[in-house]
């Protein structure tokens, strides 16, 4: 095989230590190579950078594993060229697996350019991204505890989340507060209900009677401080976010012109994908790297299951998200879409569909710094004009009608 990088590294990446296989040309073009053991510490990593330094080494590569590569790659990103790699594409011979050896491995595969690099966004889209990532968990953990809070209030025999459908919300909170006040009955404490909610006063003072003991107060002012925390934490990193997509804040705001792409779900986009597109070779490349193409399986000359592959889950989570709002709607081209393949495939094949057309117009708006240019609702019925009328003819036919079609001056 060509040598593709003559002088090169390969880690194997641990918790508290990291392999390091050197691979270079002696004055005799004969190829040489050395494994050392570092500490994965601060000044353990600088001693192994300035080692590279002074061999004379480009390229390093090391494996993708949990958030261990993180300070090499800080480290190494400094001097060098640091290829991501992702350990599906490493296994090595069953029986023969050491810790030397896989880094000798991974060097011989850089050696000869076996390897692809992952994507690795900058230092400041990898801090975006830290942060819209956490707010994605705070948010999925309030949507937990609000899960727990109606599990209190259905032990105590409250019935209020099956009439108000948010339990955080205004009047909601108002009524939970007086509860836990112990002093108003349930008809005083169904009139503090608010705008449409007040309609439903009678109903709001059936469920608010119930078996409401000293045991389920505490629980529930527990979890109600806890919501006011996660509250105060997604709104601090909504905050944040904003600052640091102060520079690209236009972009963030050409994004959200694509039909079910909200603010966060924008900024999340941007934290994922990144603000320059060149990094992918086409549109098809990012849904690839996405997990939001159809896999490919083939044996025999027969096309097996063609399930998505793994990839980025959180852009998958986001898109798919997006893509199952804007299904509801019938006024533009992805609700249309997600419509028409739902009847046939189900809705859980057309959310990826859709969120992978979604992926794509973004990928577009961000190259070209245009906007959406929807399509319309009615796009499939223009592209099978003709066969529509044709087949509901038919049907008004058997069906005992005598028509006849004809234009009207409007179309």
């Amino acid at each position: 095989m060509n040598v593709i990088h003559p002088c090169c590294a390969g880690l194997d990446v641990h918790k508290a230590d990291v392999k390091v296989c050197l691979v270079w040309r002696d004055a005799r073009g004969q190829r040489q190579q050395e494994i050392r053991t570092f500490a994965t510490t601060t000044g353990a990593l600088l001693q192994l950078s300035d080692w590279l330094a002074q061999a004379g080494c480009p390229i390093v590569a090391l494996e993708s594993t949990g958030v261990y590569w993180k300070p090499l790659y800080n480290i190494l990103e400094e001097i060098g060229t640091v290829w991501l790699v992702n350990p599906a594409h490493l296994k090595h011979v069953e029986g023969r697996k050491t810790d030397p050896r896989d880094a000798a491995w991974l060097a011989k595969l850089l050696e000869h350019g076996l390897l692809q690099p992952s994507f690795v966004p900058p230092q400041a889209i990898r801090d975006l991204r830290e942060v819209t990532r956490y707010r994605r968990k705070l948010i999925q953990e309030r949507a937990s505890q609000v899960t727990r809070l109606e599990k209190v209030l259905e032990d105590a025999n409250i019935k209020l989340a099956a009439v108000a459908s948010d339990l955080t919300g205004v009047s909601a909170r108002a009524m939970l507060a007086a509860l836990l006040e112990g002093t108003k009955t349930p008809t005083e404490m169904a009139e503090l209900a608010q705008t449409r909610l007040r309609g439903k006063r009678a109903e709001l003072t059936a469920a608010l009677e119930g078996r409401f003991r000293a045991h389920h107060a505490r629980l529930l002012r527990l979890m109600l401080a806890h919501l006011d925390e996660l509250d105060e934490a997604v709104t601090e990193c909504d905050t944040l976010v904003g600052e640091l997509l102060r520079p690209c804040a236009e972009e963030v705001q050409r994004l959200t012109t694509i039909p079910g792409i909200a603010q966060r779900a924008a900024e999340d986009l941007v934290a994922e994908i990144g603000v320059d597109m060149t990094v992918f070779p086409s549109h098809k490349h990012l849904c690839s790297w996405a997990g939001l193409c159809p896999g490919d399986h083939e044996s025999g000359g027969k096309r097996k299951n063609g399930k998505t592959r793994k990839g980025n889950r959180y852009i998958r989570a986001v898109l798919v998200q997006s893509a199952q709002a804007v299904g509801r709607s019938k006024k533009c081209y992805p609700g249309a879409r997600f419509q028409r393949l739902a009847r046939r495939k189900g809705k859980q094949r057309a959310a990826v569909a859709v969120a992978h057309d979604l992926l794509e117009a973004a990928f577009f708006i961000r190259r070209d710094g245009v906007t959406y240019q929807d399509l319309g609702p009615d796009y499939f019925d223009k592209l099978q004009r003709e066969y529509l009328v044709k087949y509901h003819t038919k049907r008004l036919q058997e069906l005992g009608y005598e028509v006849k079609p004809a234009e009207s001056v409007a179309a």
